[in-house]
């Protein structure tokens, strides 16, 4: 089994020969079914399995080679002495940034997570001693993960960066329009029903990652032990999703879409629309269509009614049937403004029964707290990948990458030694280290006496009473200021 430890060195010496992030995922994963799993495996093997393996023979003549090199370090480091090797300021492996999107569909699990590492120092005296320099956002980021590794442990790394980066891009889209520098709108509608969490106090809409585990998720005894959970899903399924409300003319279009079982059901479901929606039996019209299927058999049963809407029926039928979407029922509802739309009428109508489709797709899976891994949904995102059913998503790469390069060192005075650029990211690397460990440090000081809905609401002061000063208003967008860490350990739980 290679540690944790191994698999980021093998990735490291992939990337170091100019392999794609991506291409070195798969090379280790095909090491890992010829059962090459440690750094040590690979070395032992013959340069032809390597080969044969990586099917590039320069590729593999190189990474044998670094192998080898490798699996020898260790004596070496015991010559020296293990106070020498465990000593804080040893050299630690260097973590690479993301250099382009993952293909999270091609990746396991473990190789997604293990790609997900982030530093981290716990020495207290070496972090009461550190002074950083950044801006508010990535502080937010920083704190949210650490937050969400105590109040939601099943969630893994890579979700975590997503939920803390939807929290900083929701919280950096509310600061910049009470400043003024953007204007409200331009968000894409989340459908009623979308499944939340809660990150820091605000509610984040999220989509449930399918059926994906990992090694490292929490055992179910440990996650119900702690009933302040901070999530905040959608307990009980809604039957009904609705789309965006759309206006044009004085006329307003809202469709909602439903899963059904078999037609005879349609009665009774409309019937329960109109009573949780009472505002709906105003309206001119509700239209409604359905298409209904049995077990395996290819026939569609499908019927329409346009309740005085020309054509609605059948178009709805026509828009379900170019999507493939069978055992749905779909209500369009209109209220007459008075002018005839023309052409645009249709447009209306099918953007709002799309809308209410993909959001019964978002929404369909159950979500239940403590079991079902989630993306945080990016509301900004207005031309979203097709493999997140019509909605973006915080991808975790770019949030591991902002906090790699967010944190940097006091500056040195004039006339000083210049710092390279590798130095610099080195600094700020190191400086990442120990925040996220002094952040450690006090959210698990707290985390036996407080509830995960307890820990969650205070994080957000802990957030405030830390972050560096700057400038209130537009001049102090983005600014830096310098952050004593020794701030945030302040924050720790007395105990004596």
């Amino acid at each position: 089994m290679a540690s944790q430890g191994d698999l980021q060195e093998l990735l490291r010496m992939f990337t170091a020969r100019k392999v794609s992030m991506l291409a070195a995922m798969g090379h280790v994963k095909s090491l890992q079914a010829k059962n090459l799993k440690s750094i040590e495996q690979i070395a032992d093997a013959p340069l032809a399995t390597l080969e044969d393996v990586l099917k590039d023979a320069k590729l593999a003549k190189g990474f044998h080679a670094a192998c080898k090199s490798h699996s020898k370090k260790p004596a070496a480091a015991t010559k020296r002495g293990a106070e020498d090797v465990t000593s804080p300021t040893s050299k630690k492996p260097k973590l690479e940034p993301t250099k382009r999107d993952l293909d999270y569909s091609s990746m396991a699990p473990d190789d997604l997570e293990a790609s997900m590492e982030l530093p981290l120092v716990e020495d207290e005296a070496l972090i009461r001693d550190t002074t950083i320099v950044t801006n508010r956002a990535p502080l937010v980021l920083a704190f949210a993960v650490e937050v969400l590794r105590v109040t939601m442990p099943e969630q893994p790394p890579s979700s975590r960066l997503s939920l803390a980066q939807a929290l900083v891009s929701a919280n950096s889209r509310s600061k910049a329009i009470s400043i003024g520098i953007e204007k409200p709108g331009g968000e894409v509608p989340v459908a009623e029903g979308q499944p939340k969490v809660r990150v820091m106090g605000r509610e984040i809409p999220v989509l449930k990652r399918g059926d994906y585990t990992w090694s490292g998720a929490p055992s179910k005894e440990g996650d119900v032990a702690d009933t302040g959970s901070a999530s905040t899903p959608q307990e009980n399924k809604k039957t009904w999703t609705a789309s965006a409300t759309l206006t044009s003319r004085a006329s307003t279009f809202v469709a909602h879409a439903a899963k059904v079982s078999n037609a005879n059901t349609r009665p009774s479901l409309i019937k329960q629309l109109m009573a949780e929606r009472p505002d709906l039996e105003s309206a001119s019209h509700n239209a409604w269509a359905i298409r209904t299927s049995f077990g395996n058999s290819p026939l569609v049963q499908q019927a329409s009614f346009d309740d005085g809407e020309s054509g609605c029926g059948k178009f709805m039928l026509d828009i379900m049937k170019e999507a493939n979407i069978t055992n749905s029922l779909v209500v369009l509802t209109r209220w007459f403004g008075g002018v005839m739309l023309g052409p645009d009428r249709w447009r209306l109508m099918r953007e709002c029964v799309n809308d209410a489709l993909a959001a019964r797709q978002r929404t369909g899976a159950t979500f239940v707290a403590g079991e079902a891994a989630v993306w945080g949904l990016d509301t900004q995102d207005t031309n979203p990948s097709t493999s997140t059913v019509g909605m973006g998503i915080h991808r975790p790469e770019g949030a591991r990458n902002y906090l790699l390069r967010s944190f940097g060192s006091v500056a040195t005075p004039e006339g000083g030694p210049k710092k390279t650029v590798t130095a610099m990211n080195d600094e700020k690397q190191e400086n990442l280290a120990r925040l996220l460990g002094a952040l450690r440090i006090v959210v698990e000081s707290w985390s036996g006496v407080l509830t995960k809905d307890e820990l969650d609401k205070r994080a957000w002061n802990w957030y405030v009473t830390a972050r560096p000063d700057v400038q209130y208003g537009p001049s102090g967008w983005g600014a830096r200021g310098e952050l004593k860490l020794s701030k945030i350990l302040d924050l720790k739980r007395d105990v004596s």
